[in-house]
């Protein structure tokens, strides 16, 4: 990562944690050559990955009054939810410490009464089941050596369905290779009524699943999706044309 000034490093049990540093951006690191997180310094509500702005998809298909966040990072997701719509309850689930605090020091993190942290294993959070149901579930549970294999299974689908409301939606984020993989199509379709996914340009294969059907035809969504990008400050749409059942 050449150009980049070195903010911050520590270490923990699970590895290095970086802020690297750009005339215009900040990067969230948990490795070399690996980016968490990238933010905007001048505007951290719009997102620099391609996952994050698919995974933004999800406002096309419903109007969430709450979310649930498991993996904070850099905290992009978090920024663009709140620029989007102020009155949404966040909570947001990360394992470090070390990286609940850098996301606030160095990513200009909002934190409100609408954002609720908790720093635990997001897996363990999830299965003991304490939280309120939710309208969104966003999972984007990695380590530097890729996703968690834990957001994958079927307990940990089984137990979304419990959390997410009737209408509700789980959102995925994982690697183009997990669209091959059949046994993960059966494990959500098993627990969810109707899946769809979007592959990014950057290579993420990022799952929206729901008991809810889709009600808008592939032009209404355009439009709708036109509509939202001024409010999201970035094109909705490019992703969209990368969206569609996962069959």
């Amino acid at each position: 990562m050449a150009d980049a000034i070195l903010l911050h490093e520590t270490q923990d049990a699970l590895g290095p944690i970086r802020v690297l540093d750009y005339d215009d951006a900040r990067i969230l690191s948990f490795g070399d050559n690996d980016e968490q997180s990238k933010i905007l310094k001048a505007a951290p509500h719009i997102p620099q990955h391609t996952y994050v702005q698919a995974m933004l998809l999800v406002l096309l298909f419903c109007q969430p009054r709450s979310a649930m966040v498991l993996g904070l990072g850099g905290g992009a997701l978090i920024h663009a939810l709140r620029h989007f719509d102020a009155a949404i309850k966040l909570t947001a689930v990360e394992l470090r410490p070390a990286v609940i605090e850098l996301a606030k020091r160095y990513f200009q993190l909002p934190i409100g009464k609408k954002l609720n942290l908790i720093q635990d294993d997001a897996i363990e959070f999830l299965a003991r089941g304490e939280h309120k149901r939710v309208d969104v579930i966003f999972a984007d549970i990695y380590s530097a050596k890729g996703v968690d294999s834990g957001q994958l299974a079927p307990v940990f689908l089984a137990k979304c369905t419990q959390l997410i409301k009737p209408n509700g939606y789980l959102v995925l984020n994982c690697w183009k290779e997990h669209s091959q993989n059949r046994q993960l199509l059966a494990d959500v379709s098993e627990h969810f009524a109707h899946v769809h996914a979007c592959l990014t340009g950057g290579g993420n294969w990022v799952i929206f699943a729901s008991q809810a059907p889709l009600l808008l035809g592939a032009s209404a969504l355009k439009h709708q999706a036109q509509s939202l990008s001024p409010k999201l400050n970035f094109a909705l749409e490019r992703s969209l044309t990368r969206f569609g059942p996962w069959t």
